[in-house]
């Protein structure tokens, strides 16, 4: 009896071809998270070097954002059918080529096209890494190839800002934001020589999966893009007649794609209606949405206070965000162990550390005067934050996926995974409508006021989304049921 529980409990072997295709995996998924946060630290000097307007700003990180979100669960399912390797080897030769484009933009058109094209290569090379370790990994060792994961995850959101701001001072700010997008380049080449060397061809599984819904797929893109566009432009242009119009034909696209995904229940909708006969899967993905929304747009602020507003280079601008990222990584490090002792109210903890952190920079912003602003005033805010976001996002998949049935855990973390990116975008589109709406400039000398007055405005709305989510979690249930939950998202 002793010598048969000794080999139940044994860990499987797993080759090392295994590990090998793991740090291929790794590494796709390093670009994709470090250029969610990279490009943030460059904005202003964007913005001057393209003479770029307020809306494109809002667009370089929406655009990248949507797209991305779009493309993960077509080409999730493209994947299921004809094999994952080469959907992430086509998406990661995209996304190198996009960062490439994106290096070499002359135009603000230019620079956003390839920023769309980035983020879509990004959503369709992401879904094949859960796959993989899905497959390659068996039972207790996948759990410790989805912790490597989180770890990518919060490493290369952490290493975003402060590596721009480093490459940005050490290029000067002409060409230190296209070096900025380059640094893909060395890393994808190696990437996609390794991928077709290492990762294992084939399909995942044995039954084929039916194909993408199309119809569902244009109608979604064309309701976000359709709302998403009077957000972003709304401000710059005084709101004109058609703003208004456009966000009212986003809602009825978007009604129309739910009732679309409704009709076809013999098919493969893209969001499976019956996912959401959980009232707490309803909830669970607009928390998703409200936390990223709330999360994206932290450092879109601050980067524009910090360069445009205080005149601060991009390396100090990328010095600020160092107490958030060491946060975050210690958060991300321990929430693991937290959910198991805490249950539920790792999350409560992670949303209400995040809802305080941004309550108190938006009252630093109201209370110090521009001129007074320094780093020292955000670290304890922006340090708390950290912890509450990595204390967050690494469980929170697990526990919104936990309630639908254990059968249904792969289409929910698709659908969360596409709420997340909705999100970030929704949220960047707001933050900034909200952020230049408030700039009042009267003259030179009233920038840095005017410019933080704005980032408070902008930061009081980020802290109301904060506190929305923080309410949301409590939908969630208390525990994740044994066999539940999913693999850490990818913001």
């Amino acid at each position: 009896m002793t010598e048969t529980t000794a080999q139940a409990w044994t860990p499987p072997k797993v080759p090392r071809s295994a590990w090998n295709a793991l740090t291929v995996l790794m590494a796709g998924m390093f670009m994709a998270l470090l250029d969610t946060t990279i490009v943030n630290v460059a904005l202003p000097t964007i913005r001057d070097d393209l003479d770029a307007s307020e809306a494109t700003l809002s667009w370089i990180i929406s655009g990248y954002a949507l797209a991305f979100g779009i493309a993960l669960i077509p080409a999730g399912r493209v994947g299921d059918r004809i094999g994952h390797k080469w959907v992430f080897f086509t998406g990661l030769a995209l996304f190198t080529v996009a960062s490439l484009l994106c290096g070499l933009s002359q135009t603000s058109f230019q620079l956003i096209a390839a920023r769309v094209l980035q983020g879509l290569a990004g959503g369709m090379f992401v879904p094949g890494v859960t796959a993989f370790i899905q497959l390659l990994f068996p039972g207790a060792v996948r759990g410790k190839a989805f912790a490597i994961m989180g770890s990518v995850i919060g490493v290369s959101t952490a290493l975003g800002p402060i590596l721009g701001g480093l490459i940005i001072e050490a290029f000067g700010e002409a060409n230190g934001w296209r070096i900025v997008f380059f640094v893909n380049l060395p890393i994808g080449v190696l990437a996609l020589i390794a991928a077709a060397i290492l990762l294992p061809a084939g399909k995942l599984g044995t039954q084929a999966k039916p194909g993408v819904d199309l119809v569902g797929l244009v109608l979604l893109t064309a309701g976000l893009v359709a709302i998403l566009v009077p957000l972003i432009e709304g401000q710059t242009r005084d709101w004109p007649a058609w703003t208004f119009v456009s966000l009212g034909a986003g809602v009825l696209l978007i009604v129309a794609f739910g009732a679309w995904e409704v009709r076809i229940k013999g098919g493969n909708p893209m969001v499976p209606p019956h996912l959401f006969s959980h009232p707490q899967f309803t909830g669970g993905t607009v928390l998703a949405m409200v936390y990223f929304a709330a999360f994206t747009s932290i450092f879109f602020t601050i980067s524009l206070l910090w360069q445009s507003g205080l005149g601060h280079t991009a390396l100090q601008s990328g010095v600020v965000a160092v107490p958030f990222a060491l946060g975050s990584i210690v958060g991300a490090s321990q929430s693991n162990r937290l959910a198991q002792r805490l249950g539920r109210r790792v999350l409560v903890l992670g949303t209400l550390f995040v809802a305080v952190a941004l309550a108190w920079v938006w009252l630093v912003l109201r209370t110090v005067e521009a001129q007074d602003l320094t780093n020292w005033d955000l670290l304890l805010p922006l340090l708390l934050g950290g912890v509450g976001s990595g204390m967050f996002i690494a469980p929170n998949v697990q526990f919104i996926v936990a309630t639908v049935d254990r059968s249904e855990a792969g289409a929910a973390s698709g659908v969360i995974s596409v709420m997340q990116r909705v999100g970030s975008a929704i949220g960047i589109a707001v933050i900034g409508s909200v952020l230049f709406g408030q700039l009042k400039i009267t003259g030179p000398a009233s920038v840095p006021q005017a410019f933080t007055d704005a980032a408070a405005a902008a930061m009081l709305v980020s802290a109301v989304l904060a506190v929305v989510a923080f309410l949301l979690v409590f939908a969630l249930p208390k525990q994740v049921p044994s066999g539940h939950g999913g693999p850490p998202p990818t913001e």
